[in-house]
């Protein structure tokens, strides 16, 4: 799943009103305002990359530069190993077979139901992994919702009541728990100040890193059918 952005080339333009990104087939272009500053720029890539990563990777299945075969395996971020995936005749879209550590997929929509697999074992397991996390941490909250936004890991409102993207599951241990952190940590920190990030560090030393990791790992294809 890993994949990395190309060079983003950055033109100055002296008519440009705004700054502006466009994703083309072998590169990304930023237009940029004449007088725009470069920490102007570097903050608006910052909040741009994973709309990039979705938009390059989406270009690459598009040109035919990615396949798009279905996995016939998938791993999840609480099993210690992948799951065999089998695409067959069956009543039910899915099957999970944890004896046999097989997914069984129905064959007549594979890609959605693939995806609606993942969506109901991320509301089945976030939940109480997130709840785990509290625990741990000392950072309470008050419920979990587990939905399937396009911007954003996850989010924490006023009232404690904190949102995951199902997608999490897709991702090592690790990055889920770095995610529930970040946002138990809202729950204390309505902010990204450097009180916020002190608390996030406190519970992940390697913060840095799975926000990296998270940030340029792409879903697979499919996740965007």
């Amino acid at each position: 799943m890993m994949s990395c952005l190309p060079k983003i080339k950055i033109t100055p333009h002296a008519r440009a009103t705004r700054l502006r990104l466009r994703v083309e087939p072998h590169q990304i272009r930023l237009t940029v305002p004449k007088h725009c500053t470069q920490r102007q720029i570097q903050d608006f890539l910052q909040q741009s990359e994973q709309w990039m990563i979705e938009a390059w990777h989406k270009q690459q299945v598009q040109q035919g530069l990615l396949k798009r075969e279905l996995p016939n395996q998938i791993a999840l971020f609480n099993l210690a190993e992948p799951l065999n995936i089998r695409y067959q005749t069956q009543k039910h879209s899915f099957i999970l077979d944890l004896k046999q550590h097989c997914l069984f997929i129905s064959d007549r929509q594979p890609t959605a139901y693939l995806k609606a697999f993942v969506i109901a074992y991320a509301k089945q397991m976030l939940p109480a992994y997130l709840q785990m996390v509290s625990n741990e941490t000392g950072l309470p909250f008050k419920q979990c919702a587990i939905r399937q936004p396009k911007t954003r890991w996850g989010s924490c409102s006023a009232q404690q009541h904190i949102m995951l993207n199902s997608a999490l599951v897709l991702f090592p241990e690790q990055i889920v728990r770095y995610v529930s952190v970040h946002e138990l940590a809202h729950t204390q920190y309505f902010d990204h100040s450097a009180k916020f990030w002190a608390e996030v560090q406190r519970h992940d030393a390697h913060y840095l890193h799975h926000r990296k990791q998270l940030k340029t790992t792409p879903l697979p294809w499919w996740w965007y059918e």
